[in-house]
């Protein structure tokens, strides 16, 4: 059994799939407290739910691409075997995850977003460096920026742990805090070889709720 929060269907807002139709699996619960957090409501809320109810109501969307997301979702012990359920079922699957916990038992098949966090985040102490060295072309690595010095402290990670080598890596603005245009200047300045991202949904819809 899972704790699930919200099964939906939209478009991929971040990635290298943005854009792409997606149902997304929010499962309940996070370890982290991160100061741009916009999933609070996924903290707790949820409904108890087993593997096959979760695939017959992705199946319900005839979905391509599905996102499993959170919350953090590798901090319910049962989530590896419901991404290797999506796999078997022939989805492109991908996770969203903090950086904070293990990835190591997820499905190869399945594209790992792992985040880094930031000194602006405050929760960069909770950074699981041994997961770097379990990443493939397959994954990527997201920075979300907070201001300039998370900027710095980021591209110098980018050098330090030669990240672009390892996969592809993103860098977003925190919405609301950190206008875009700057970010895009320093990328351009630095010539970083990152893909800058804005949040999808949040220019297509107010709502972050179900979409």
């Amino acid at each position: 059994m899972l704790r699930i929060n919200e099964i939906f269907y939209s478009l991929q807002g971040e990635t290298s799939r943005a854009g792409l139709p997606t149902v997304f699996v929010r499962l309940t619960g996070c370890p982290l407290r991160c100061g741009y957090c916009d999933t609070a409501y996924a903290f707790t809320e949820g409904v108890a739910m087993d593997i096959p109810a979760i695939l017959e109501q992705v199946a319900a969307y005839a979905p391509r691409y599905v996102t499993v997301t959170g919350g953090e979702p590798l901090a319910q012990k049962e989530c590896p075997a419901l991404l290797a359920a999506l796999c078997d079922a022939g989805y492109s699957v991908s996770l969203e995850t903090s950086g904070a916990l293990d990835i190591s038992r997820v499905d190869p098949r399945v594209s790992r977003i792992v985040d880094i966090k930031t000194p602006g985040s405050g929760e960069m102490e909770k950074n699981r460096w041994a997961n770097l060295a379990l990443l493939t072309p397959h994954d990527e690595l997201k920075f979300v920026i907070c201001d300039a010095a998370d900027y710095e402290w980021a591209r110098r990670q980018m050098q330090e742990q030669q990240l672009v080598a390892r996969c592809p890596v993103l860098f977003s603005p925190v919405a609301g805090k950190l206008d875009p245009s700057p970010l895009a200047d320093w990328i351009l300045r630095d010539r970083l070889d990152v893909r800058f991202q804005l949040q999808l949904h949040k220019l297509l819809w107010r709502e972050d709720r179900g979409r």
